[in-house]
């Protein structure tokens, strides 16, 4: 069995291409829920969604997240109250956008949750109801928070994630990234890890979407005893990430924004990093740092370049366990 620590775009296009080189009931996928909100007091959990509707190829491809064809109707009669409501109000925001069909997602998971149903229940039907065949597991059952410590025109606050990242177009210095909650949540997953053959950790941000997995009791212990059989794929490349605020959060926070930075994070805890070709070069550096470096074409244009850089990965692994 495979298992996967995922968070959102990087991680759900990687699974796109491993589906076509593993049969999916092999796979698990462990994501981050971390970035989980409540808006208009519905539960979004948007890297569950963007690994959901990747993977049954529904994303939107231009944007990333949300569904393909989505239309917006709900959002915009929702400006209609935005000169009614009251300044202490959060009702009625507009900043996060769901689109009509997504909501339907996020109603259901909502209602299920209210009668008593688990996120990790809740999260398989989700992914029964899009054909999906992989075991995917939120990390908890429980509630963890990132906050993110940011400094905004001088002043010094703490943020959610999403308001860092949505609302904020995470355009503001970072100075310190918390996961609340991540000490008495409860991991779903630690058993699988223990019965897993590979343990991939998708190209997805090292410290706000494999952190918070990380920060769960129990979960870097039981990684370090299973060292050997973890392999990891850099979500940097040429010293830049693909998307999202990565390589800054790394600088921001102390760490060096290249493929040795990530090398520096992953290596108490996995044995090889997957580097891409534009960073051959600093193959050597990387072993330094107590890791076998495999160079392959980490940028996941499609479908089956992505199934080659699994294979790759898949061997890496292999060779390293015999």
């Amino acid at each position: 069995m495979i298992t996967v620590l995922a968070g959102g775009v990087g991680a759900a296009r990687f699974l796109r291409g491993l589906v076509l080189e593993v049969e999916p009931t092999k796979i698990s996928v462990v994501v981050n829920t971390g970035d989980d909100t409540m808006m208009h007091g519905l539960n979004i959990s948007p890297d569950l969604d963007t690994v959901t509707y990747t993977v049954a190829n529904a994303i939107d491809p231009e944007r990333g997240w949300g569904l393909a064809n989505e239309s917006w109707r709900v959002m915009e009669s929702l400006s209609r109250y935005q000169d009614v409501k009251p300044d202490t109000s959060t009702a009625a925001g507009t900043w996060f956008n769901l689109g009509d069909r997504d909501l339907a997602t996020h109603l259901y998971r909502t209602a299920r949750i209210a009668e008593g149903a688990t996120l990790s229940t809740v999260t398989q039907e989700i992914a029964r109801a899009w054909g999906l065949t992989f075991n995917m597991m939120p990390m908890s059952d429980d509630r963890v928070s990132t906050k993110v410590d940011i400094i905004e025109d001088g002043v010094a606050s703490t943020i959610s994630f999403q308001e860092y990242f949505v609302k904020r177009r995470h355009s503001v210095p970072v100075t310190g990234v918390e996961f609340v909650g991540a000490t008495t949540a409860r991991p779903t997953f630690i058993a699988t890890l223990q019965s897993s053959d590979a343990i991939i950790i998708a190209p997805s941000n090292p410290i706000v979407s494999l952190g918070p997995i990380r920060a769960l009791s129990g979960v870097d212990s039981t990684l370090t005893s299973l060292r050997k059989r973890v392999i990891a794929i850099s979500p940097i490349v040429a010293g830049s990430a693909l998307k999202g605020p990565a390589d800054r959060m790394m600088v921001e926070l102390g760490h060096e924004a290249s493929v040795v930075g990530v090398a520096r994070i992953y290596a108490p805890i996995c044995a090889t990093l997957v580097i891409d070709q534009q960073d051959e070069a600093l193959q050597s550096a990387v072993e330094r740092e107590g890791m076998k470096c495999v160079v392959a074409d980490t940028i996941m244009r499609t479908p089956q370049i992505t199934q080659v850089l699994a294979r790759k990965v898949l061997q890496a692994v292999n060779e390293g366990e015999s």
